[in-house]
Parts: C-alpha cells; structure tokens; sequence
C-alpha cells in the first residue's frame, strides 16, 4: 500500500527519476471533479473542433489499437480528429504537436515518446488556449499539463513482481531463486514506476536472500532497454546468460516490463538452451496470450486500451461541455512542477489460469484463449 510520506517533489534535472518516487505517492480516491489549472474545463467549445492526438512511435500493439480508437470515437462524437504516430522521433512528435496548435486544436492528447521534451509545445498549446492531457506516459517539468489518464503503472510493476514470486513457487516450492531483471527506455517516464512498483515486492526478497540476481545487474539503469526495442533485449539476455549462466546454473525467472521484450528474452533462453523460465509481461499481445495459453510465458497484464481512450474521450467531451473532468488521483503524479490531476483505471494481472475470463469481452483475445 502506497503512503504519503513517498511523495516527492521532483527537481529538474532528476525528472524521472523523482517521478517514479511520486508515483508511489498517496492516494486520493474520492473521485472528485477538480483539479487543472490553466485552461482545462473553462468555457467549452464546439463539437465540431479540431482534437490532436499525437502517439509515439508503434512500439506495441496497443499503440495501433488507440490510433484507430481515437480516430473512430472522437469522428462518432462529431470532432474532427487529427491523430498522429511520431516515428520519426521526438523532433517530429514536437513539429506535429506545434501543427496541430497552428490548426485550432481545442484539445491535445499525448502519448510522448520522452515526457521532458514537449514542454516547448505543451506551452504553445496552453497560449492558444488548448487544453494538454496526458495519455498513457505523464508530461514532464511544465505547469502546462491540465489532465493524465492512464492505468495505475505503479501497481502495475507490483502485479508484475508478485507474478514472478508466484511463478516461481509454483514451479519449485523451495527457493532460492536466480533471477534477471528487465526494465523499459529510460526516456519513458513509465519505465522507472513499473520497475519501482515491481522492486517494491521484490527488494525484500533479495534482501533476504530468496532471490539472487545472479549478473548483479539490480538498478534501474542497469535494466533499462532502449526504445523498448526486442533486439536490445534479446542482446542484453544474451550477454547475461553467456556471462553468468555457464553450464547447468539455472535461471528461474525475469521480471519482464511488456510482451515485446518478454518474446525476446523467451528466445533468448530457448536459443541457449535454458529451459522456459518464469517470464512476467504486459499489454496482453495476441502472441504473449498464445505463449501464455501454451505454458511458455508466464503472465501478462491487461490494460484494455478500449477503456483508456473511452476516459479519454470521456474527458474530452467533459471539456467540450465546459465541465472539468473527473478524477481520482489528485496527489500521486508531481510532473516536477505541479501535481497533475489523474484518472487511474485498475490494471489486471493475466495468467493461463485467469486469461479466458480475463478476456471473455475482448473480440480478439477471447478467441485466442478459447
């Protein structure tokens, strides 16, 4: 359980780091209404306005799934979308974010590629008087960020540790255990709070001895996988298990933060011949469920991206109206300049033994697991 005394005030110059802190800081669940300074929720505006979305690059099936959401909701809600992926990096998602101001944009969501360098066009959007929401990843060092919606990241890493545990008891009752640990792309401000969230369980265990991170490799820095890229993964499991898992020294899990590195770091293992260790992930994607429904990777989480665009949306038709939108988290999520009004949906832990109820309303999944 998260406790106030976590919450921190970020510097500047150590944003991401602070912000994992801050992530774990109290909890204010009463749902209220208020909370964005700035421009959010004053006056309303015509349904016929222009709303930007801009996603980073498509690092993950859910990414693909929320471009084609954003676009099909808010074109039903008589806005005019204007939804953009940045593949091309952080210059293009800045360059896309400024267009999307020069064309009237009412409202601007953004899913950042690196949270601490949008602040430039974040402010330009605040001058027009656009309302800033965050999507997915908090938008770092600027009073310019009225709203965040995303799942709860930090409870998140929590599900993900506690998996593992369980994984690993399930296959050997009786520790200790070897473990790696995996973490996300340093510029994503999510990647420290899952990894933070995932050590709060697992740190005491270390401590105490039932696990050992056999390369030594225990810090954030140590685990991070630029770009959230498999290669980089795949690379980095090698070079651990030719360093640290010679001959028959077993490895009986990692802590994987999504389903892409958690596939890399499964081929990793089955190419050097180490038999399938417990593999956690995240995002639910049709070939982590098929491997979860097959016994190879151990879990998931499920984050419905469905419902995280319709509280998007939701939040855009708030403003629309000229009411603030609801939230539910007005203490956790310090940006390094402001406390940011959230709204935290509740993600899911997934395993073989849950997945079919887990997924019974998912279109595509429910098929996968039968």
């Amino acid at each position: 359980m998260r406790t106030n005394h976590h919450l921190r005030t970020m510097a500047a110059g150590a944003a991401v780091v602070a912000l994992a802190l801050s992530a774990c800081g109290g909890r204010d669940d009463s749902s209220s209404g208020s909370g964005s300074s700035g421009s959010g929720g004053a006056g309303g505006f015509s349904k016929s306005s222009v709303i930007g979305v801009s996603l980073p690059q498509k690092t993950s099936e859910n990414w693909v799934l929320a471009e084609n959401l954003f676009k099909t909701d808010l074109g039903k809600a008589g806005y005019k979308p204007q939804v953009q992926f940045a593949n091309g990096g952080v210059t293009e998602q800045q360059n896309q974010i400024s267009a999307m101001v020069t064309n009237g944009a009412k409202v601007i969501v953004v899913g950042a590629i690196d949270g601490s360098q949008l602040t430039t066009q974040i402010k330009q959007a605040h001058d027009a008087g656009a309302v800033v929401i965050a999507y997915d990843r908090l938008l770092l060092n600027s009073p310019n960020v009225d709203y965040y919606v995303a799942y709860d990241n930090f409870k998140v890493g929590v599900l993900q540790g506690q998996a593992l545990l369980d994984g690993m008891k399930a296959k050997k009752p009786n520790g200790p255990y070897n473990i790696e640990l995996f973490a996300g792309s340093p510029d994503d401000a999510n990647a420290k709070v899952f990894f933070d969230g995932a050590m709060s369980v697992l740190k005491p265990k270390i401590d105490d001895g039932t696990l050992k991170v056999v390369s030594g490799q225990k810090s954030f820095n140590q685990a991070v996988t630029q770009g959230w890229k498999p290669e980089n993964a795949q690379k980095r499991m090698d070079t651990l298990l030719t360093g640290s898992y010679g001959g028959s020294k077993t490895l009986d899990g990692v802590l994987s933060p999504n389903d892409t590195l958690a596939r890399a770091i499964l081929t990793s293992t089955k190419s050097a011949g180490k038999p399938n260790p417990v593999v956690t992930g995240q995002d639910s994607e049709v070939e982590s469920v098929k491997s979860i429904m097959a016994g190879v990777q151990y879990s998931t989480i499920n984050k419905d991206t469905r419902n995280l665009v319709k509280q998007a949306v939701k939040m855009v038709g708030d403003l629309q109206a000229g009411k603030k939108p609801e939230t539910n988290d007005t203490k956790s999520y310090n940006n390094g300049v402001k406390v940011v009004p959230a709204y935290l949906l509740p993600p899911q832990i997934v395993t073989k033994q849950n997945a079919k109820e887990a997924y019974a309303n998912d279109p595509t999944l429910s098929k996968v697991t039968g």
